[in-house]
């Protein structure tokens, strides 16, 4: 990738619904260089695919977290099931390390936040927890 493609993976970022005329403008370059290299960058893997984001995927939780769980034995799989169907959990992280998974939560109140970690606290397989709530987000590249 060089610096074109950086700066068009960029700006589609910004805006995903973005026209070829329209970022051809941004880029300054022609509309022609803008679909080879949407093709090549496609067709090379580097851009996976193209997503929507709804209001509600943006509408900030006036409580936000990061639950980090150990899981006893083999019941990852089965947490993270029963986590992703829970309404306040935003993604569930498998990692390495100290912790099984990494929770993202959000949710309107503390005490809506209280009863889903004492919900997820719970869950079958779950055998300990440490919970960070987020203050503040700030996104790369966007």
């Amino acid at each position: 990738m060089d610096d074109l493609d950086t700066r068009l993976i960029k700006a589609l970022q910004r805006d995903g619904r973005a026209t070829i005329s329209e970022l051809s403008l941004d880029l300054g370059v022609t509309r022609a260089t803008v679909k080879a290299r949407l093709d090549r960058l496609r067709a090379r893997g580097e851009i996976a695919g193209f997503t929507v984001l709804t209001r509600a995927d943006v509408a900030a939780h006036g409580v936000r977290g990061l639950i980090m769980l150990g899981i006893e034995g083999r019941g990852t799989e089965t947490v993270m099931r029963a986590l992703l169907n829970m309404v306040e959990v935003q993604a569930v992280h498998s990692t390495n390390g100290t912790w099984d998974l990494i929770v993202e939560i959000g949710t309107e109140t503390l005490d809506a936040l209280d009863e889903a970690l004492f919900r997820i606290r719970r869950m079958g397989g779950v055998t300990r927890s440490e919970t960070s709530l987020l203050l503040s987000t700030r996104r790369a590249g966007r």
